[in-house]
Order: C-alpha cells, then structure tokens, then sequence
C-alpha cells in the first residue's frame, strides 16, 4: 500500500509542491505593526450595538438578500458610476484568485510592478499563469514605463495589476505612466486601492475612461481586516462574467452584516483615517531626523524606511515588544523595514526603539 508520502507525490501538483507557504508572522504579546492593520476598535456603544445585531443574525440560513444589500451600500459609499457592476469578495485575496481563474488559458500571463503585493504572483502561479515582476525604478521605486511597456508586449499579459498606493512601498505611481501603461494593455487592468483610506488620490474619477479597467478595494483597511470583506467596480459586461466563478455563498451572513454596520458608522471609520493620516505625518519627522535613516514617502497607512542596519533595528525593536515587518530580503529594499502606522502610543513606542536601535 502507498504512503502518504506516496501519494501526495504521486497526485498533487509538482509546482504545489515546490511553492513555499505564505507566513504570517507570531504577534502573541507584541505591540503588532507588521500588517497594516487599523489599530482602533469601536467605542464601547458601537460594540455592544454591534454585538446585538450579530446576535440577531440568522446562522440557521445560507447567506441571502442581505448580501445585495451590502453590494448595494459599497456602491453608494464607493459612488459606483452608472454602467458599473459591484462585485464581492472574502478578501482582496479571494478576488484576485477569481481573477485569475477567469483568465487561465494556455500561455496566459501575468504583469505587475515589483515588489508588490504578493498575492498577485501566489494567485498567477495557483492558477498556471506566468507572472512577471517588472522592478520599479531604484530611487522612487517608480512605474519604469519603458520596462512595463516592454513587457506588455512581450507577454500580452491577460491581466495587468497596479497597485495605487503600492504595497510594500506605500507610494502612488505616477498618473502619466499608469495611463500609457492602461492604454497598452491588451488584456485587463487591475487597479488595486486597498489603502484608499488614506490616499491622496484615486483612480475612481478615472475610471470610466477605459472599459478593460477594473477598480479594486477592500473593507480592511476601512477597520474590518479581521471581516474579509473585499470589492471590484468595472464594467457590467465583464463583472457579469467574473461572478460566473464566484462561489455562491462567498459572503458569510456575520461579516456582511458586521460591513453594513461599519458603512452606517463610516464617520467613526473617517474619523480613525484621518488620525492615522496624522500619526504617518508625525512617525515620518520623527524617522526623518534619526541619522541614517531614510523614510519613504507614504500615501498608504504604512512607511517603507531605509535603516543603516535592518536586521539589528529589527531585533531591537523585537526586542522592546514591536513587531514590524522586515522587508530587506527583497533586492531592491536592502535595508529596508515597513513600518505600519499605529496608535500616538504605539508609535510612540516604535520611535523610542527605532531611535535606540541606530544610536
């Protein structure tokens, strides 16, 4: 009789089998500002008056009406144009999976800048697409248009994905690029906003310029990264072939009830947005003036900084019970911590070991 060994070798996807898992890094007892989270909870009157209407749910029933009218109220908070389709996911994650589903064809590819959000390669490679990584431009970490434009025409990539802000970056890309890279793609273009709380701009005014262009975004970095609840705007036509992988009950009832009531309290959610604004201003000085060290512009709710020695400021601040996340293995961010933009307290705490760290 076959081991399990055996069979695992014999039936599962060789590439699976060579692909290294996704790690999430162990946060127990850290002060944790590793993964771009909202670092504020509800006021306690919010909590209970959410607590009761969860209560209230119907788990006995697979999700129902209420999920459209989640769809429904993204598009109102979101101001989806007319001719537009909504379409929801557990997740970014889930929805970039979908993506890729759709578009697996034989010699299917995919483009995106590099680094990037790592999904878009994970997803490319689950689904049998080629992925390329186009690398930024080395000093403002930059669409390089040639590069992209290059690659576009060599792959004919089916979707495109450009992240605005970038992750793990944190900067837009500049608007010009994005355009002549939008107007060469072939196939789809994916605009992915996931930290549109806290941006300077967005591609929504944009949007109905290009028909092959889809606008993504997520209820995370909204305050709800533990509801997995994740979006995409385009065009009717294509979102109606989209949801044709979609898993029917995606959605659960508890999350998409949790979403409408974060929708009925967005000025909380706005309030919490602006003093992470603030607290980025105020984290970027701070690293400004410690020696050596060279922050990176930010329109995202995190700091890509460039320490004179990463691994050491990173074990230090391990060290003080920070957590944050060490990027420097990724060629192009030797060096390099990102650092997510917390509480004035939490923060106060990374700088204190920052400033320690480079002393």
């Amino acid at each position: 009789m076959a081991s399990l060994e055996q069979r695992m070798s014999a039936f599962l996807r060789p590439d699976l089998q060579a692909m290294l898992p996704y790690v999430v890094q162990p946060s127990a007892g850290y002060v944790k500002l590793d993964a771009m989270e909202n670092p504020y909870t509800l006021p306690l009157a919010l909590q209970r008056e959410l607590g009761e209407r969860l209560g209230a749910v119907a788990l006995n029933r697979y999700p129902g009406d209420r999920v459209e009218d989640l769809r429904r109220a993204l598009a109102r908070h979101a101001g989806l144009p007319e001719g537009y389709a909504l379409m929801l996911g557990n997740g970014s994650d889930e929805l970039i999976s979908l993506l890729a589903l759709c578009c697996n064809r034989p010699g299917a590819s995919v483009v995106a800048p590099s680094p990037g959000f790592v999904m878009y390669a994970v997803s490319a490679e689950l689904h049998g697409l080629n992925y390329v990584g186009v690398p930024l431009t080395p000093d403002r970490f930059d669409l390089d248009e040639p590069a992209m434009l290059a690659a576009i025409e060599t792959h004919r990539p089916a979707l495109v994905y450009i992240a605005y802000p970038n992750n793990p970056t944190a900067n837009l890309f500049d608007d010009t690029i994005i355009e002549r890279v939008v107007q060469a793609a072939p196939g789809l273009v994916v605009i992915d906003e996931a930290y549109q709380p806290f941006s300077s701009k967005t591609y929504l005014d944009r949007l109905t310029r290009h028909e092959h262009v889809i606008l993504m975004r997520t209820m995370s970095k909204f305050g709800l990264a533990g509801v997995r609840i994740g979006y995409m705007m385009g065009r009717s036509s294509l979102i109606e072939q989209i949801e044709k992988v979609r898993p029917p009950y995606n959605i659960s009832v508890l999350n998409c009830e949790a979403a409408l009531f974060a929708l009925e309290h967005e000025t909380e959610f706005a309030r919490q947005a602006a003093l992470l604004r603030a607290e980025r201003e105020r984290l970027i000085e701070a690293l400004r003036e410690m020696p050596g060290v060279l922050p990176f512009p930010s329109d995202a709710n995190m700091v890509l900084v460039r320490m004179p020695d990463a691994e050491r400021s990173f074990a230090h601040l391990k060290q003080r019970g920070v957590l944050v996340k060490k990027v420097s293995s990724i060629p192009a961010l030797a060096n390099c911590l990102r650092l997510t933009v917390g509480t004035a307290e939490e923060n106060d705490l990374m700088i204190a070991a920052l400033r320690e760290s480079v002393a």
